[in-house]
């Protein structure tokens, strides 16, 4: 058997959407749309210049159907880089981009790309190499039935590699499509497994390697630190598994602990020394999601002041980091270092109190999807799922909201109490 070395990428959510970020006018908005195009670029550079054997995608090319054909466009231009340097591309589709969901027709440009069959397992031989790819693309948005199970036996004396696009279990704020368990995977015996679908990088099993890659470029705040595929090499007819980083842009949240300090400048200096670990030399673009933690004198300041806050705090970016390190948002969850003031009594302060405290004791009411309680909530989760953006949908949850209420109750405590008062300088 040959000695080959290939990629495996997953989720490049080409020309993904982008929402919120036209409302801020600092945000590099036009390296930000474009950072799923060249991580797309990056990696085939790579691929040519090292001259690895073949790329293998799985699934998710594409964020629902194609508003503009260029994105289709854009995609065979990069495979047919690959097909012209002999680097056959295989790839199925995900949930996001399943044959009912693309009405576009994408032809692959030659016999050394295939995009693999949504009816039935199929298996793409590279004779040369004696490499055997087994995968089905997703025919509907939602597969829930166990589609790994009728994946063929592996071919004696080849390397094996199963491409599956599932979520091999049920994990936090991802439908468990085409559910399946790591069990089920080493049953089929082959040699590597290339997942897709988990947009964070993870290995679930290295006999056989089991492997999620990530996706190739992060899209929003939860999908933060470096991004970009797998480097697979078999030689001695073992394989080895090495990270490769592609994106350009590249989404990080800053935790500032500020326990302790006693003045909003105090808070701004551990900000700044924060900032500079969070700023790194990987990327060319950074969207930062700033928050504040811990018990502080500053605490009213902060909560009371937050225009001047996010202002000091992206002056604060820019100095460090040039105009491409952006401050996406900035979060106080500080608390006061007695910890929260009292929202009780029978004024104000105690009806506000008890109202928040009913909340919460029906979070789970509330966020029901009946939305009976709190309709506003359930048309949002509506539109959110409409956009085509079920994991943003998803993060409307009981863990959420009761964030939320703390906050609130939070910031009202400090204000009624006059807490915010203080002026920063």
């Amino acid at each position: 058997m040959a000695t080959f070395r290939f990629l495996h990428c997953a989720d490049l959510h080409l020309d993904s959407p982008l929402r919120g970020l036209e409302a801020d006018p600092d945000a590099p908005v036009d390296k930000i749309r474009g950072a799923t195009r060249d991580a797309l670029q990056n990696l085939v550079n790579f691929a040519i210049e090292q001259h690895v054997d073949f790329v293998v995608a799985a699934g998710d090319l594409y964020d629902g159907d194609w508003q503009d054909w260029r994105t289709g466009r854009f995609l065979l231009d990069q495979i047919r880089r690959l097909t012209d340097e002999n680097i056959p591309f295989i790839a199925i589709r995900g949930n996001h981009d399943a044959a009912s969901v693309i009405t576009n027709n994408l032809r692959m440009p030659g016999e050394a790309a295939r995009l693999l069959d949504h009816r039935r397992p199929e298996t793409f031989r590279l004779p040369d190499l004696q490499v055997a790819i087994h995968g089905q693309s997703f025919a509907t948005r939602a597969v829930t039935d166990n589609i790994a199970r009728t994946y063929p036996p592996p071919v004696p004396g080849w390397f094996n590699v199963g491409v599956l696009h599932s979520s091999v279990g049920a994990r936090p704020l991802h439908d468990n499509y085409a559910p399946c368990s790591v069990d089920e995977l080493r049953s089929h015996d082959y040699d590597y497994w290339a997942l897709g679908h988990i947009h964070q990088r993870r290995v679930l099993a290295e006999r056989p390697w089991i492997v999620f890659p990530g996706n190739l470029q992060g899209r929003h705040a939860r999908e933060t630190g470096p991004k970009g595929a797998c480097l697979v090499t078999f030689e001695d007819r073992v394989p080895t598994v090495e990270r490769l980083t592609f994106d350009l842009a590249r989404w990080e949240r800053c935790r500032v602990d500020v326990s302790g300090a006693s003045t909003f400048d105090d808070c701004l200096m551990r900000c700044r020394e924060d900032l500079i670990g969070a700023i790194g030399t990987g990327a060319d673009t950074y969207a930062i999601r700033v928050e504040f933690h811990g018990s502080t004198a500053a605490n009213g300041v902060l909560r009371s002041q937050s225009e001047h806050l996010v202002n000091e705090v992206r002056a604060i970016a820019l100095a460090l980091g040039g105009p491409d390190t952006w401050i996406e948002q900035v979060i106080v969850a500080t608390t006061p270092p007695t910890g929260r003031l009292s929202l009780e009594g029978d004024g104000v302060a105690g009806e506000i109190g008890r109202v928040l405290a009913e909340l919460q004791s029906e979070v789970s009411s509330l966020t029901a999807s009946d939305g009976a309680k709190l309709p506003a909530l359930s048309n949002l989760r509506s539109q959110l799922r409409a956009t085509g953006a079920p994991d943003m949908g998803d993060a409307l949850n009981d863990a959420a909201i009761s964030a939320a209420l703390e906050d609130a109750a939070e910031l009202l405590a400090t204000l009624l109490g006059g807490e915010g008062q203080d002026r920063a300088d």
